[in-house]
């Protein structure tokens, strides 16, 4: 028996495909293992110093009930809508809500619309690991907002009178910065003069200290910090936006995680032709001229002349002066094509035409770095700008048309190219106020507002009469469909009334997951002393595939599914439903020995004989499973996803994993060990 009966009972003669096969299935269970338990197994490395790479630690997503969080449930008052626009509207409601609750930077939060049986409309919202639920409800309820602007030409400049009054201002501001810039110099303590200069009050009380800061909270401190050694003050005064001021750089640092991109930030020019319709774009050129145009400056550009050929041909504002400098910036400071590009693009190259929001862009990447963090202290003289004076003056200003007076909006198509456009029908008000801003903004861009941002900003090419207009733009079906709610959410005013409200704490939800932890694992020990009872050397081939669909299911759980316990009930059931295709696999089996047949051939046809018994009863179950997931409240639906989740990998280990054991069983050894499938007399009549 310890004479390698691992080895004769699972011979390699003859079968090296299906070792192939026993391999892929280890291969698996490792890399399944390690997306289970990768915090555990990076801790044993690092404990044992085995120097093995570490994995990417995978955490399950929990749902309400088992993070803590609320539950609110709005009603929907959709008597003021027609019939026919009483879905999308409520539809409309809903992804206003989930934009703003994805603001809130929640985790997994769950919003659905349900209709109960009287035909109320129902909006039900999930915040797993909310901390203040008041104002979560207060940013929900807001009425969604619609706004159609048009640039705000009333911008007016300074006076003479107050041009005069800025200058001596900000000349008396640079003479005191100055002054103080010679007491420094001369010795003064920077601590003890920026409590009793420094015009920025939060800082002067702690002697200057501004703390931890980066290029991209304060450009201009940060550029003369970069020039300066620990413990140094600039000799210079430095000019932001806020002032004249003097720093003193405290220590520097790089952030941690230098192989994200994320921590680098980068150094690039861009050269840009916009077209008519590009966003803030006051060109001339179609689309296709400014392709044309942009291709050919791409067949000259070099590191050389670019520059110069930024100077001469693009459109952005003030690249004559800047020649398309955008200074160093980290991801996600531009827009994502942008950023795509610039980010993945090697130092010292020109990239191919980039198209976005803006128009077509040639990118010139001058540097890389990881993102510096810079500990400064500083001294503000404040400065004034003609802002300070004018005051505030947006680039848009308000019309008087809003959602009140937009009756739907629906996606269409384009005759000419068949690309998915949104139009846009306005009531006898809404009508005339759109063929007033369209016959003065003719050539000039008109942005659509929804909750205070701008979702598209067209650009008027004639006077729209007859109450009706379309907004293209680069939309896929889904993001046209998308818009079309939101613009029928605020068309269509939808009340909510908050009508339930429950909260579930955290506490309770590790109560309930070491339950149901605890719940799963004596019943799959259960079974396996079942299984290992009854069928013996099979039962324990069905224990082993029945520990890998384990850990298979929770793996495809860590990827893909939001558990609950609705749906950890889903799981416990489903490994009985794991062991059941085994059950009638084997029984077939014995029936086929006890007819006579080899060990083989009773496990082939043992197999093909119990599939349609199998393939029936789970088949079954998955339509069950599908629709509970398509018809009922999101508490079923976890418990319909986790189930179907584990009947379809409960049938791949049944018939995939069980199979490829016992085909490796020399059979053989039933010769001299019949105990180990039970008393069943195999006669060899085949």
């Amino acid at each position: 028996m310890s004479e390698n009966f691992f080895t004769k009972v699972f011979k390699p003669r003859g079968k090296g495909k299906l070792w192939w096969g026993f391999a892929a299935v280890m291969v698996l269970t490792v890399f399944v293992f390690l997306v289970d338990f990768g915090k555990g197994y990076n801790q044993f490395v690092d404990n044992n110093k085995l120097g093995l790479p570490h994995v990417k630690e995978v955490p399950f997503k929990l749902g309400l009930d088992l993070m803590g969080g609320s539950q609110l449930t709005y009603k929907a008052d959709v008597s003021a809508v027609d019939q026919a626009d009483r879905a999308s509207a409520v539809e409309g409601a809903r992804d206003v809500i989930e934009k703003r609750v994805n603001a809130m930077g929640l985790s997994e939060p769950r919003i659905e619309v349900n209709r109960s049986a009287n035909g109320d409309y129902r909006i039900i919202v999930e915040l797993a690991g909310v901390k203040d639920v008041k104002e979560a409800i207060k940013k929900i309820g807001e009425t969604p907002l619609l706004e159609f602007k048009e640039q705000n030409t009333n911008r007016r400049d300074l006076t003479d009178k107050e041009k005069k009054d800025l200058e001596a201002f900000n000349k008396q501001a640079n003479k005191k910065a100055e002054d103080t810039l010679g007491k420094l110099i001369k010795g003064g303590d920077f601590s003890a003069i920026a409590k009793s200069v420094s015009e920025d009050k939060d800082s002067a009380s702690k002697g200057g200290e501004m703390g931890w800061i980066t290029n991209s909270d304060y450009p201009e401190l940060t550029a003369a910090a970069a020039k300066l050694q620990k413990g140094q003050m600039s000799s210079e005064i430095v000019k932001t936006s806020y002032g004249d001021e003097l720093i003193k750089l405290n220590d520097k640092r790089s952030q941690k995680d230098t192989d994200n991109k994320d921590a680098m930030e980068v150094k690039a020019r861009h050269l840009l032709i916009c077209y008519k319709g590009a966003e803030s774009c006051e060109g001339t050129l179609t689309k296709e001229e400014a392709l044309a145009k942009i291709q050919k400056l791409k067949a000259q550009a070099t590191k050389d002349n670019f520059k110069d050929l930024v100077k001469v041909n693009s459109t952005e504002p003030g690249a004559k002066d800047r020649f398309g400098d955008l200074g160093w910036f980290a991801k996600g400071a531009m827009v994502p094509e942008f950023d795509k590009v610039v980010f993945e693009q090697k130092v010292g190259t020109i990239s191919d035409v980039v198209e976005t929001s803006f128009g077509y862009h040639l990118i010139y990447k001058e540097g890389e770095r990881k993102i510096e963090e810079y500990n400064i202290s500083h001294i503000l003289v404040k400065t004034k700008t003609a802002a300070d004076i004018i005051g505030p003056q947006d680039e848009w200003k308000n019309t008087k048309l809003t959602g009140r007076n937009l009756k739907r909006a629906n996606v269409e198509f384009d005759s000419t190219s068949n690309a998915p456009i949104v139009g846009l029908a306005f009531d006898d008000e809404g009508a005339k106020l759109f063929e007033e801003i369209t016959g003065r903004n003719i050539d000039k861009p008109v942005a659509i507002f929804l909750d205070g941002y701008a979702i598209s900003t067209p650009t008027v090419n004639s006077k729209i009469s007859g109450g009706s207009a379309v907004i293209q733009g680069k939309f896929n079906i889904k993001e046209a469909k998308d818009l079309a709610q939101r613009l029928n959410a605020g068309a269509l005013p939808v009340p909510v009334e908050l009508i339930n409200q429950q909260t579930v704490g955290a506490t309770l939800g590790q109560e309930a997951v070491d339950a149901s932890l605890k719940a799963s694992i004596i019943g799959l020990l259960l079974v396996a002393l079942f299984m290992i009872i009854i069928y013996r050397l099979p039962g324990i081939l069905a224990t082993a595939s029945l520990i890998i669909y384990g850990l298979i299911i929770l793996a495809v759980f860590k990827w893909q599914v939001t558990l609950t316990l609705p749906g950890i009930a889903g799981f416990i059931m489903s490994i009985g439903v794991a062991v059941d295709a085994n059950i009638l696999i084997f029984e077939r089996m014995k029936e086929e020995l006890r007819a006579g047949k080899t060990l083989n051939r009773s496990i082939e046809d043992g197999f093909s004989r119990a599939w349609p018994s199998i393939r029936d009863g789970n088949f079954t179950s998955i339509i069950t499973c599908l629709v509970l997931m398509i018809f009922s409240t999101s508490i079923i639906k976890g418990f319909a996803v986790t189930l179907f989740l584990g009947i379809l990998v409960s049938l791949f280990t049944a018939i995939t994993v069980t199979r490829t054991f016992l085909r490796l069983i020399d059979e053989k050894i039933f010769e001299k060990h019949s105990w180990l499938i039970g008393n069943i007399k195999n006669k060899h009549k085949e």
